[in-house]
């Protein structure tokens, strides 16, 4: 039979959404199987450090500061390489064994060949003879994040057994320009539950300082948005963040920020820096429709 059409999640009723922990399970079960078939797959975004931080202390931080709306997930992103893209079209459309999703074909010309976007059904049905899965919608980025700023995936993704690195994590919230309330939430949660560091153990300020000393535009968002994050963090002491755990994150803020501005920095960010926010020091976000 054929499939109905695709549907935003917002206009799933609230009855059949998929629970939050179906979401966990099928992006594990997304990279795992891809795992079997010698593709790298990671989750992005807020699953992901949920996935990171589920069964420890930092889970019950993230619900105190209300982070988890009705719906809690909307999708699930994944980073990819893009040599693996045809394996992976044909991996989540044909042989999935726990169920497969369909091509929003529109996006197959609009992006490019950079991001796939595809859909699931939530009420279970059948298509080509096989089920489909529930999730209302999942999107796959190839070769780096493709933002307001542009977040390199090579020889990261292999970093995390699920999800990207929380470098990348970090980097990925804070390189939008208009960062919104949940997007500061879930950067709190990643500086309270990994340390900056000089590796890949936890969040490493040398990588985030190396790539952002070569573009002027990605440093001036990260650091504008690094300050809100750090606002956010003092207006929630003694309220839904402990004292003593505002001053780690606090003091993982200025140890990042130290790192950042001390990295030697290149000639083409020197000159950038001069014309300053006077042009436009980001891009614009496309999006079908």
């Amino acid at each position: 039979m054929g499939l109905a059409k695709f549907k935003l999640p917002t206009e799933i009723p609230i009855e059949i959404y998929p629970k939050p922990m179906e979401f966990v399970e099928e992006a594990k079960s997304i990279v795992d199987e891809a795992r079997e078939r010698n593709i790298v797959m990671r989750a992005m975004g807020g699953l992901a450090i949920y996935l990171l931080i589920s069964g420890t202390k930092y889970e019950e931080l993230w619900r105190r500061m209300e982070r988890l709306g009705e719906r809690v997930f909307t999708d699930i992103d994944l980073a990819a390489y893009g040599r693996d893209r045809e394996k992976i079209l044909k991996y989540l459309t044909e042989e999935r064994r726990k169920g497969i999703y369909i091509v929003w074909q529109p996006s197959l010309a609009f992006y490019a060949g950079k991001r796939l976007i595809f859909y699931g059904s939530p009420e279970k049905q059948e298509y080509k003879g096989k089920i489909v899965g529930r999730i209302p919608m999942v999107e796959v980025f190839f070769d780096k994040l493709r933002m307001n700023h542009e977040v390199p995936f090579k020889d990261r993704l292999e970093k995390g057994e699920y999800t990207l690195p929380p470098t990348e994590l970090l980097l990925t919230k804070l390189q939008i320009v208009k960062i919104n309330e949940k997007d500061i939430k879930d950067s709190i949660t990643l500086l309270a539950a990994f340390e900056v560091t000089n590796s890949d153990n936890g969040i490493n300020g040398d990588y985030i300082a190396k790539l952002l000393s070569n573009d002027w535009g990605f440093y001036y968002t990260f650091t504008t948005n690094l300050g809100k994050v750090k606002k956010a963090v003092e207006e929630m002491r003694n309220n839904k963040l402990e004292a003593e755990l505002a001053d780690t994150i606090i003091n993982r803020i200025g140890k990042l920020m130290k790192k950042i501005e001390e990295e030697p920095k290149s000639l083409s960010w020197k000159m950038r820096a001069k014309v300053g926010t006077s042009k436009k020091w980001y891009n614009e976000v496309e999006e079908w429709g």
